[in-house]
């Protein structure tokens, strides 16, 4: 059937949203779902393992880190609600990949086009930093869903984890170790068998903030990774 993979990727969420294989990040997630912040005291938190987003038929996926606390942690959805999300969002916006400037929470009309955003851990790490056996937990889930989109092309990985994460995923969908070094805005060509990459710095206020991202160059690489994704 034509929308087979719809039906893989809503199965592999349901799956996805139900995992406990960290202990740790069980712990943090709920943690901070029950303290909350006094912002958000009226938010029911998702407090779980966040799915991805996006066109299901997409030729180009971002890739991230992990949900921010009081992100995605407690809206459910990847880069949503926090200012990160606020500022990939306006700058998709821009690239002509969303059709709205803003990600507040699950049911704000945000939709994407030619693009799936996904996370190379689903739980808020302690500090925004996944252990490395965190990390290869996770894995597994991006890879199974990368091999489910039919038309990806381009992989765009947003900071130094998700780098290396799609350079792991990449190497377990191919036939041999895939390595590259990290330099924003460089492409990476592995071989016809394999998606591209497109690397970026990530688009934290830790750099958005201090120039080492501005939105200009964060929609630069946004619209070069889309027209290679449809190539």
């Amino acid at each position: 059937m034509a929308d087979s993979h719809i039906k893989q990727l809503a199965a592999l969420t349901d799956e996805i949203v139900a995992c406990r294989m960290c202990t740790r990040l069980v712990d943090w997630r709920e943690k901070i779902g029950a303290e909350k912040r006094a912002s958000y005291r009226d938010w029911d938190y998702w407090a779980k393992p966040v799915p991805s987003f996006g066109d299901p038929d997409a030729s180009l996926v971002l890739l991230g880190l992990a949900p921010a606390a009081h992100g995605g942690n407690r809206t459910g959805r990847v880069f949503t609600g926090d200012p990160s999300a606020s500022f990939l969002t306006a700058a998709m916006h821009q690239a002509g990949l969303a059709n709205q400037p803003t990600s507040e929470h699950r049911d704000d009309g945000l939709a994407l086009t030619g693009a799936y955003v996904c996370a190379a851990v689903r739980c808020v790490p302690p500090g925004d930093k996944p252990t490395t056996e965190e990390q290869r937990a996770c894995l597994p889930y991006l890879v199974r869903e990368l091999r489910t989109l039919p038309n990806l092309k381009v992989i765009l990985a947003l900071g130094h984890i998700a780098f290396r994460a799609a350079l792991q995923t990449l190497s377990d969908m191919g036939s041999e170790k895939v390595r590259g070094k990290f330099l924003h805005g460089e492409v990476y060509r592995f071989g016809p068998s394999l998606p591209m990459m497109v690397a970026s710095y990530h688009p934290s206020p830790r750099n958005t903030n201090t120039g080492v991202l501005s939105m200009d160059a964060l929609v630069k690489v946004l619209k070069q990774a889309k027209d290679l994704s449809l190539s």
